[in-house]
């Protein structure tokens, strides 16, 4: 069975956001959707993958303070 679909303001909620940014990620193709007639759905795996790519990950305390030495 396929895994259910997300509509704009779940995968709003899923992102902590209000789903007028859900739908600007839709708008401007910076998440793939399916088009159900003249309604849009995301797959949850979409939504993870959005999430994972958009995810920064802290720089060291040693790192940073090597920068601020040189």
């Amino acid at each position: 069975m396929p895994e259910p679909l997300l509509d704009v303001n779940q995968v709003a909620e899923l992102l902590g956001t209000t789903p007028r940014f859900a739908r600007r990620l839709v708008a401007e193709r910076r998440i793939e959707f399916i088009k159900v007639g003249r309604h849009v759905r995301v797959r949850p795996a979409v939504v993870a993958e959005y999430l994972a790519a958009n995810t920064v990950v802290p720089i060291s305390v040693r790192r940073a303070a090597l920068r601020r030495a040189a």
